[in-house]
């Protein structure tokens, strides 16, 4: 069995990884994105980023006060668990104390802070049924910056794929300097609305610069990032080459009658840490 406590400890130290060293391929993304700007403000702005990130590793503490909201993907295998849910949520809690993560849990009308980073509903917690001998567990601290900037257009299946490209570029567009860009865009296309929502987020914990397995997908990941960059906004929306890293796409199939468009936008502190535990 796994039990409630390495699941407890498994998060803990998920979240310490997550909020303090960013994952190599964005910190790579980033650093490529320094060297092929050309921009003053935007090389100044990039080269703070990139500063920040040191200090973060070197001095041990999160690389942005905004350690988000707590978004816990789980891979659930054929594994007997105790107590899942308590795992990961006294994990929150205790990682919230030592870490420390900013306290960012509300009620939605009385904004009364929970203190824990815990409260009705969260953390958000998302299930995977998988047919393998593990569970896997991902934590996902989703800042709000470049979440309150996040969309779905339910579609109408004639819009087709020029549609879809028009309604990302569109939604980042909108968005400016407001998510902290360069981003990285995760874009959820089919299924309902709330799935197309889901395979947004979920998109951005695809590696950045990896292409879409699907050849046609592939190329409307890199059409679509090509027109954000064109846009000019830039790092900290300031101006620049790079308002986007990356774009990641997933679909789903979708009903006859309905194309559901999900976006969902990443600040360029694209962090996340998996780990699997074993019986």
């Amino acid at each position: 069995m796994i039990t409630q406590k390495r699941i407890e400890d498994a998060i803990c130290n998920l979240y310490n990884d997550a909020v303090i060293r960013l994952p190599e391929d964005v910190k790579s993304a980033l650093q490529d994105a320094y060297k092929m700007e050309d921009s003053e403000i935007g090389l100044l702005n990039l080269k703070a980023i990139l500063d920040n990130i040191d200090a973060a590793e070197e001095m041990g503490v999160p690389l942005c006060q905004d350690t988000g909201l707590p978004i816990i993907f789980v891979k659930m295998g054929n594994v007997y668990v105790e107590n899942l849910y308590q795992g990961i949520k006294f994990g929150v809690e205790t990682a919230t104390e030592k870490v420390p993560l900013r306290p960012n849990v509300v009620h939605p009308f009385t904004r009364k802070n929970t203190g824990t980073n815990t409260g009705d509903g969260i953390p958000q917690i998302d299930i995977e049924l998988i047919d393998e001998d593990y569970l896997e567990l991902t934590v996902f601290p989703k800042g709000f910056g470049s979440e309150n900037n996040n969309a779905l257009k339910m579609a109408l299946p004639g819009e087709g794929a020029e549609g879809v490209k028009e309604f990302v570029v569109e939604t980042v567009v909108k968005a400016q300097g407001k998510p902290c860009p360069p981003v990285i865009v995760g874009v959820g296309i089919g299924g309902s609305s709330d799935m197309a929502m889901k395979m947004a987020k979920k998109a951005l914990l695809g590696k950045v610069g990896k292409r879409n397995p699907d050849k046609e997908i592939g190329i409307m990941e890199t059409e679509i990032l090509e027109k954000i960059n064109q846009s000019g906004i830039g790092p900290m929306g300031l101006g620049g080459k790079t308002t986007a890293l990356d774009v990641k796409i997933l679909t789903a199939d979708t009903h006859t009658a309905g194309l559901p468009i999900g976006v969902c936008i990443q600040c360029w502190a694209g962090r996340h840490a998996s780990a699997i535990l074993r019986p």
